[in-house]
This record gives C-alpha cells, structure tokens and sequence, in this order.
C-alpha cells in the first residue's frame, strides 16, 4: 500500500498484562504511516514501553482484572474498584473522533466502555473466549453487532455465531502465538542439566503465593532429578517479595543482557530470572511449565510445552472448566499442594515420551500462529 499523504491515528485498548502484550506486539509491527497509541485499562501498560505513547488514566485493581478467582469482582468494588470508572468513561467519552481507528485487545469490557461512549466500528480481537465451551450469550452478541466493524475470534465456532447476525467475524488462528514476547536474554546458555523447566506463576496479587507453592515443590525432586529453572518475571512484580516468600537470595546480575533479573539460589537450588518480555526465550529453552499464568499458559502449550496447574477453592471454576476444555491434558491439574505438584512434575520429568505427547495435544489444541498477518492487513484497510 503506497504511504498516506498523512498518518493515521489509532487507539488501541487493552485490559490486562497478557492483553497488552499482545497489544504491543501488533503495534510493533504497523507501518509507518500508522501512528498508534495505547489504553492499558489496568495497571501500568508495561508492555508498551518504547513501542508506543500510553494515553488515558491509570487504574489498579486488586484482582488487576484476573477474574479466575471467585470474589475478585466482588472484592474490587470493595477495595474502590468502581472510583476506576468514570475517569475510564470520561476519557474514551472525550476520545470519540479523535482517532481514525479504535482497537480493543481483550473480552468485553473494552467493547462495552466503547459502546457505553459512543465509539462504533471497532476492530475488536477477543482473547478471552475459546470456543471450547460457553458461545457468546445473546446480549454479548447484541454489544458487538451495536460496537464493532470487525471480530477476531479464538475459533470458528465463535465467529460463526457473529457472522449469523452480520457481523463480519473471523477465525484467522490464535494471535496469542504471534505475539510471544523475546528479549535479550540467551536462556540456553544458562543450561546444565538434561531438563529445564519455566515458572509462570502470573502477573497479579497472588503470585508471590504460587511462586512459593512451585519453589516447595521443586524442592521435594531429588537432587539428581531437578531441573534448570527459569522465571519468567511480569513487570509489576517484585523480586524481593518472591525471595522473601521462599527464603531464597538474590544474587548480583551476572551478564549485560537487558532483560536479565539475576538468580535467587539456596544454594542447592538456583533459579534463573528474565523480565517478562524474554519470556519466549525461557519457553524455548524449556520441556514443561509450572504455571499459575493466564495469556502466558496459553503461549507454553501453543509451543508444545505441558503445563501443570494448581486449582484451589478460590478459584472460579465456570472459568477454569471452560480452560481446562480447551487445554485438555496438555494442562495437568493438582491441588494446591507442593507434594502433588512435585509429583506431577517427577511424572513428566522422568517420562518422555509422556511429555511428547502431552506436547502434539497442546500445539494441536492451541493451534500455531500466523493470525497476526491477518489482523495487520485488516489494521491496514482505509
């Protein structure tokens, strides 16, 4: 396409750590002639650092949108959850015609504060529904045929219930593998042993908890059995809060790659730390996951690598069922205890030809990438 005479304005809206990488990954990559700018909805819009300008307030929540767990909605509103609301509607009420084109990276939300300010013709990219389970429900349906020109969809089956009304929805693959962060980060390099496992343990309030729930269990491998261990840091965490709940120490970052977070080790065991953003590097470099992640679990079993999962009461289980549907037995799920975890984890350590096929499930379950192309030419239409 020959370069517009002038550029082009877009807003891209993104609810979640997950979403606004995937976000920034399409960003990344729009021609020249685009000009774009972010809405992270929650949190600090990390992933969008040195891609694009953040416009529009900050919010924080204290689930930080993560609805798995049963009660977050609740406790947010609790917690001033509902303070968030009208300067994130007074905003994109004040954005209406400032932009040649308004995208949303997400699940409804997003759609529903754009519809609520008069914003229509959307591009919308749902990552949250799989097609596994629940379809669209009738008012859902209503929202996105009122709010948007365009629907990417997870699988042909969620689309098809868009297209029945006239929505112009598509199924083009699962963007969530095109848009696998890699950093400067040379993972292989740090391994030594004959297997390497990458912790996951999210982005949110209790991922301090997980990530010591994976350190006990970790713990309980006998020594010949343990792993090289990469973690996988989402950039509102701090590393001192994760070494303050597993009695492990930090120690001094030995290398000049950027995204290079240094190692907590006890000693006998060593864990290696990456920002987030080479969270593609760790996976590469990987056989399995612990993972507590959303998005990021996603992008493990897309790659071929099984995860193991805890699932506790407070998690909501209409949503994890749903996930689990899709995953399959790609994902293993134990209780939150560090004997069953390490179970689970000798079983796939010590198996190989388990392991593998656990692996063909998740990449056939997930599917590969290749979407990205289609949403960029769609992005890309006047």
């Amino acid at each position: 396409m020959a370069e517009a005479s002038s550029r082009l304005r877009y807003l891209f809206i993104s609810n979640g750590h997950g979403e606004d990488w995937i976000s920034a990954a399409i960003v990344a990559r729009l021609p020249t002639w685009i000009e774009a700018e972010a809405y992270p909805m929650i949190g600090a819009g990390n992933a969008y650092a040195n891609v694009c300008r953040i416009v529009g307030p900050r919010a924080s929540l204290a689930s930080e949108g993560w609805r798995n767990v049963k009660g977050s909605l609740r406790r947010d509103l609790a917690t001033g959850g509902l303070r968030t609301v009208p300067p994130a509607l007074s905003f994109l009420r004040r954005m209406r015609g400032k932009y040649d084109r308004v995208v949303v990276v997400g699940d409804m939300v997003g759609v529903l504060a754009c519809l609520g300010t008069g914003h229509r013709d959307l591009i919308y990219l749902d990552v949250y529904k799989t097609g596994a389970a629940r379809l669209y429900s009738s008012p859902e349906r209503w929202a996105i045929k009122q709010a948007c020109a365009t629907v990417f969809c997870r699988s042909d089956n969620l689309a098809r219930t868009l297209v029945h009304i006239g929505v112009d929805a598509r199924c083009a693959g699962n963007i969530m593998m095109d848009t696998i962060p890699s950093g400067d980060y040379d993972a292989r390099a740090r391994r030594s042993r004959s297997q390497a496992v990458t912790l996951l343990p999210g982005s949110r309030a209790l991922t301090a908890e997980s990530f010591a729930l994976q350190v006990e269990a970790l713990r309980t491998l006998p020594e010949a059995l343990r792993p090289d261990v990469f973690l996988a840091v989402a950039g509102s965490v701090n590393v001192d809060d994760l070494a303050k709940q597993t009695g492990l120490r930090r120690t001094a970052m030995l290398s000049a790659e950027s995204a290079d977070l240094g190692e907590l080790s006890d000693g006998t065991l060593t864990i290696h730390m990456a920002r987030g953003n080479a969270m593609g590097n760790l996976l590469a470099a990987s056989d399995l996951v612990l993972s507590q992640a959303g998005t990021a679990t996603v992008q493990a079993l897309g790659l071929g690598k099984p995860a193991i999962t805890v699932v506790n009461p407070r998690d909501r289980r209409s949503r994890f069922t749903d996930e689990q549907m899709l995953f399959g037995e790609a994902r293993t799920v134990v209780p939150p205890e560090a004997a069953a975890i390490g179970i689970a984890l000798r079983n796939l350590l010590e198996h190989g030809d388990e392991r593998r096929r656990l692996a063909n499930i998740g990449r056939e379950r997930i599917g590969g990438p290749g979407a990205i192309h289609a949403v960029l030419d769609r992005l890309m239409e006047q």
